[in-house]
């Protein structure tokens, strides 16, 4: 289960689990859409690819919330 963090870890831009515009490498690390454009789909972390986070709503997201740990160091 992905972790669904609640922020680009770039710019620190919310990242709500339950909308689209967030994208993650394989290792989780999350960036905003226009981040991830600056960043041109790679990750800075791993190197690794970028890709569209799929969002988590309703009953899903009441039984297993998305993380509310932020980790931009801004």
């Amino acid at each position: 289960m992905l972790e669904m963090r609640p922020e680009c870890q770039r710019c620190g831009a919310d990242a709500p689990a339950d909308l689209p515009g967030a994208f993650i490498c394989s290792f989780e690390c999350t960036f905003c859409a226009p981040c991830a454009g600056a960043l041109e789909d790679t990750c800075p972390n791993c190197g690794g690819d970028l890709v569209d986070r799929p969002t988590r709503r309703g009953k899903a997201l009441a039984n297993y919330p998305a993380s509310t740990e932020r980790k931009f160091k801004g």
